[in-house]
């Protein structure tokens, strides 16, 4: 599965707790990618996290979904055959008019290889920084924002720009996430 190309992308309805993923996240999370595809309970995402993880990683995600609007979570996976992978996961969310959570939608950048750990390693601190707060940061919600808006147009040559650019940026806040690890170890 690995490295700093392993990018997919979800899509969260917040009224039904349902999680909309493309085939890479549905394999990342052992979850078969038709019923991904088709949607499927935040839960049952939530079951292939780390067990260690699980509660920060969602209390965070309902928490931004609540509160901030942006989310920004790194997190481990339990993979096939019983290893872990390391994941950054980044998304926004969009409300009613009362200021309820509707929706999310993100991307999830497998991380494993450019940021190995122990697997008994206490994973990082959530972010304290706001995540809409960088230039990077911003490029990967306007990115997408952008794919989403490309997809249902069916222009393959579009969607393929779109995933590439998605894809870059990626690979780029991977890198980040890498060297910002870096410098709060030393």
């Amino acid at each position: 599965m690995g490295g700093p190309d392993a990018l997919g992308f979800w899509t969260w309805d917040a009224e039904r707790d349902r999680v909309w993923a493309d085939t890479f996240v549905a394999l990342l999370f052992e979850i078969d990618p038709e019923e991904a595809e088709a949607g499927v309970p935040l839960s049952v995402f939530a079951a292939h996290i780390h067990p260690p993880d699980q509660s920060r990683v969602l209390a965070s995600f309902r928490a931004e979904a609540r509160e901030d609007g942006h989310m920004a979570l790194e997190y481990r996976v339990r993979a096939t055959g019983g290893g872990l992978r390391l994941v950054l996961s980044r998304g926004r969310f969009a409300y009613d008019h009362r200021g309820r959570p509707l929706s999310g939608h993100g991307i999830i950048v497998d991380i494993s290889d450019l940021q190995a750990r122990d697997e008994d390693r206490t994973p990082a601190p959530p972010l304290a920084e706001d995540p809409s707060g960088t230039s990077l940061d911003r490029a990967a919600t306007a990115a997408i924002a952008a794919f989403q808006a490309i997809e249902p147009l069916n222009d393959p040559g579009l969607t393929a720009r779109a995933e590439a650019l998605l894809f870059e940026i990626g690979r780029k806040l991977a890198t980040q996430e890498a060297d910002d690890e870096r410098k709060r170890l030393n």
